[in-house]
């Protein structure tokens, strides 16, 4: 056990793998994903279902939830290679460094897009407000920031990312944790 705690300990930081986003040319994200695979580097390039109608036919098309985007788990030695990479542009940047994006978030994208098809994005533009936990359904026991409420609408933040998405979840399958509004009287 100790040996454990040490071990631990003593992993360099420069080896350890972490979830980046870059931007890609526009159109480029399956292609971006495709040469990462090639290169054995862990990537995801989150798709969204999506039934499209033409003229003549209805046919369900997968495209880029994050338009411009792909996801790559690497680590800080990978970083100017990935970069070098035909199709990425740069990291995707908070204040000034590229930015981690936690596995938990990857997780969750993985797991909204399981669950839902035509998702919609929206870019996050709101502060944080009430603390709530998911009582039942595929987020069950989930702790997450209600961003805004709309009916039976909710929008899930993922702060790392600067976007939250939007899915329907009944009130009476969430219970608050924390009313930070409440709070602040």
């Amino acid at each position: 056990m100790l040996g454990e705690a040490f071990s631990q300990s003593n992993t360099d930081p420069k080896l350890v793998k972490k979830w980046y986003a870059l931007y890609t040319h526009a159109k480029w994200e399956k292609k971006v994903a495709s040469i990462f695979t090639r290169k054995n580097i862990e990537n995801y390039c989150p798709l969204n279902k999506v039934l499209r109608q033409w003229s003549d036919r209805k046919k369900i098309v997968y495209e880029p939830l994050f338009t411009c985007y792909v996801f790559a788990r690497i680590t800080d030695k990978e970083r100017i290679s990935v970069l070098q990479t035909d199709g990425v542009l740069n990291y995707v940047s908070w204040q000034g460094k590229p930015a981690v994006i936690r596995d938990t978030e990857i997780e969750v994208i993985k797991k909204f897009l399981l669950e839902y098809s035509n998702v919609k994005l929206e870019r996050l533009d709101i502060d944080v407000n009430d603390i709530v936990r998911v009582k039942c359904g595929l987020f069950m026991e989930q702790e997450g920031t209600v961003m805004e409420v709309l009916g039976k609408t909710v929008r899930i933040s993922l702060p790392s990312l600067g976007y939250y998405m939007t899915a329907e979840i009944p009130k009476s399958h969430l219970e608050v944790v924390n009313n930070n509004a409440r709070d602040a009287c």
